[in-house]
């Protein structure tokens, strides 16, 4: 593993404007794509930081800034908020599945209506088929996509890659009709629960930026910790506690 982190390229993009807070310059780091990248190494990626979009492997390198700052939940001690349990609660009727591909019309065209209806300012307005298809696919073989149907209807679906110690939360998308359910925090909720039941002690939720609102939801996921000087810091304790003494958040039962 440690070889293999010594070998491998890693390119720099030139500056561009930053996604999250606009008066910035961002830059990307982001690994050779030609690199064969095996579990154990996408593990240890993960640990410095870095992040899976599409083919790509990458981590913010931006001059004179750093307040994109690398987030997890330490599933293993995870226990819901009052406010997240009803959030569970509200949606025990919707019904899981589990697949790994999401190249389909049923997806893409939920994909479609939450892009229009909640980004329609962003970088991936307007919605294209080939720009989700390659965001969204199953590159490694390790990704995981949690589909959640209201009776048939799908309504929402978070994609997920699986590593040797938890789970990367790549990108959530829902019906924009259905803002009562929260279903971006159950997504999350989803995905912890899930980690549990895998032994996995992590789930990876990406950057959180301070000065960033659409940011802010990372930090009511307790215990958290976050990447600094190479170092994870937070509230969990030194070691994982049991797994099998943590009540695991009861999810929609699969098809």
């Amino acid at each position: 593993m440690t070889a293999n982190l010594r070998e491998i390229k890693v390119f720099t993009t030139f500056p561009h404007r930053c996604s999250y807070l606009p008066e910035k310059e961002a830059t990307t780091l982001f690994v050779d794509p030609r690199q064969t990248i095996s579990p154990e190494l996408y593990t240890e990626l993960s640990l410095m930081g870095f992040r899976r979009s599409g083919d790509h492997i990458y981590r913010p390198h931006c001059n004179n800034c750093n307040a994109c700052v690398a987030a997890r939940v330490f599933a293993s001690e995870f226990k819901p908020s009052k406010s997240q349990r009803r959030v569970i609660n509200t949606n025990q009727d919707l019904r899981l599945e589990i697949t790994d591909s999401v190249i389909d019309d049923e997806a893409y065209e939920l994909y479609e209506r939450y892009i229009s209806g909640k980004h329609a300012d962003g970088d991936m307005f307007p919605p294209d088929r080939d720009q989700y298809e390659s965001f969204l696919n199953n590159s490694l073989g390790s990704t995981r996509y949690f589909r959640l149907y209201e009776k048939d209807k799908l309504v929402c679906v978070a994609v997920s890659d699986e590593m040797l110690d938890g789970l990367a939360a790549i990108y959530t998308f829902y019906d924009p009709d259905l803002e009562k359910r929260s279903l971006g925090t159950f997504a999350v909720l989803l995905q912890i629960s899930h980690a549990k039941r895998r032994a996995l002690p992590y789930v990876y939720l990406g950057y959180w930026i301070e000065n960033c609102q659409k940011m802010n939801y990372k930090t009511r996921f307790k215990p958290l910790e976050m990447l600094s000087g190479g170092r994870w810091y937070g509230e969990s304790s030194a070691q994982p506690s049991e797994l099998s003494a943590i009540p695991v958040v009861n999810i929609p039962p699969e098809a």
